[in-house]
């Protein structure tokens, strides 16, 4: 529902938060996701590794699978599951969310209002993510000059990679469950709200589980007691924190932390980890360097902050994502010229279709005089919103999905038909007993589900996504959705669906 606007005798005054009904399946859905997804990332990082294979051997032989053999081929802490956490790795991680936030507290950046709220209130944002991205990896090229691969930060996150994950579980957890608390402090309806604080739409159903997974808050904020700063550099939007800084960035660090690894473990690197490695790079400095159109998505406009953003942010996202450059860093696969070429096509179709249409929204929604979208059309809604219905998006109602989703193929294809085995083998020079990551018929083709899980993982979220927007529009623009739809039929791929 679009925002009413507030007389001056209202400004500041809470209005009665708009209420949706369970998404995601529910509180059942909810358990599902908050206990499910982070063994599944666990399961990911063991099954594909470097002891015995990707998968592990006895994945493939389920009759005589045992737990004790499958713990042995996984490399499986000896200490157990207490084995999964490590103070020291989790103090460091937490160093490297300290210091995302000092650069964005002290380091210069722009200063932008984001869309109006319900309450009628505009929040202000700072960006300045990507000179902070540019920083730290500054800081990584040049200890990488100095130390070569055997840069510590390197082997570091090799070497703890499990208890890596499980440091960004409890950050990312403990975050959520912070912001939950939180939230029972926003203002009643018809009291002041001087702040702009609100509900999320979705996230106050009294169901804890759910709220808690959903997000009740839709924008929660801190400000720090930091003098001689702008309030704007002193005030921690977490939403957009979480979003566009450590999980975003550290997905592209854990990347080069597996070029690393593979250079160190083969003494060369292959062309397809490093087309991996730079796609996805691009993406996410893309994204960071585009931070203001962050303010018109539906992560902060609609979305409460809670369990399923912050994990997907800092858990989800760089270990989940970087599993393609994982899996190479052990099995250098070279591509050639002509594999090469097709990922590349790939990408860059990709890539115009995603950034074309992000580009077009955003310049459109924040100023329609703009030359470059002045000729769209458009029909305009009862509450006054504009809808296009040429350009980028009158082809389809969510043309950026396919870009995104294509792209998505060219993170997959450089692993090829994936899967090996580690095979250990006596140097015939040395004598000195070595594993090498071999492709065996056996293993051929099942080493795929871990490498094109992200493709077929996102095109899911985004048919979902597509639908939670669409069931959204259409309550909130009524008559005038279905004119909208009448007129720009397609949802995702145009002519298509």
């Amino acid at each position: 529902m679009a925002p009413k606007k507030l007389s001056k005798s209202q400004a500041g005054v809470q209005p009665v938060p708009e209420k949706r009904g369970y998404e995601f399946g529910g509180p059942l859905g909810a358990f599902g996701i908050v206990f499910g997804l982070p063994i599944l990332v666990y399961v990911f990082a063991f099954v594909c590794n470097d002891v015995t294979g990707c998968p592990a051997p006895s994945l493939l032989s389920l009759s005589t699978l045992t737990l004790d053999q499958l713990k042995h081929e996984v490399g499986w802490p000896e200490e157990g599951i207490t084995g999964l956490f490590d103070a020291q790795v989790t103090l460091w991680t937490l160093s490297y969310y300290a210091f995302s936030l000092f650069l964005q507290i002290f380091l210069p950046g722009q200063v932008a209002e984001g869309v109006p709220l319900a309450c009628g209130g505009r929040l202000k944002y700072k960006f300045n993510a990507f000179p902070s991205a540019l920083i730290i990896l500054t800081g990584l090229a040049t200890g990488t000059y100095i130390s070569g691969a055997d840069f510590v930060v390197w082997t570091f996150l090799w070497d703890n990679y499990i208890q890596v994950i499980t440091a960004n579980l409890i950050i990312s957890s403990s975050i959520a469950l912070f912001v939950y608390a939180k939230s029972f402090s926003v203002p009643r309806p018809g009291t002041a709200n001087p702040t702009s604080r609100e509900l999320a739409p979705g996230g106050h159903t009294d169901n804890i589980l759910y709220d808690f997974f959903i997000g009740r808050e839709l924008n929660p904020r801190i400000k720090l007691p930091i003098p001689f700063v702008s309030e704007a550099s002193r005030t921690i939007d977490i939403k957009v924190f979480m979003e566009m800084r450590p999980g975003l960035l550290g997905w592209t660090i854990l990347n080069l932390s597996n070029v690393a690894h593979q250079y160190r473990t083969h003494g060369y690197i292959t062309d397809s980890i490093v087309l991996v490695t730079i796609f996805q790079g691009f993406y996410i400095l893309d994204a960071l360097y585009m931070e203001p159109a962050i303010m018109t998505t539906m992560d902060v406009i609609m979305d409460g902050f809670g369990f399923m953003l912050s994990f997907g942010d800092v858990v989800w996202v760089p270990h989940i994502y970087s599993i393609q450059s994982r899996y190479l860093s052990i099995f250098p696969l070279q591509l050639g010229w002509s594999g090469i070429a097709l990922v590349l096509a790939v990408t860059a179709i990709g890539y115009s279709i995603f950034r074309g249409a992000n580009n077009q929204k955003n310049r459109f929604r924040t100023d329609p005089n703009d030359p470059r979208v002045k000729h769209i059309k458009f029909i305009e809604t009862a509450s006054g919103s504009k809808l296009m219905t040429s350009g980028w998006w009158g082809m389809a109602r969510h043309i950026n999905y396919l870009g995104d989703w294509t792209m998505s193929w060219a993170y997959c294809l450089p692993t090829g038909i994936a899967g090996y085995a580690m095979i250990e083998t006596v140097n015939p020079v040395s004598g000195v007993l070595q594993k090498q990551a071999v492709q065996t018929p056996e293993v051929r083709g099942w080493g795929m589900i871990l490498t094109y899980f992200y493709m077929l993982y996102f095109g899911v979220l985004l048919i979902h996504r597509e639908m939670r927007d669409e069931e959204k529009c259409k309550k909130k623009y009524g008559a005038d959705w279905d004119r909208y739809t009448s007129l720009v039929r397609s949802r995702i791929i145009p002519g298509i669906y």
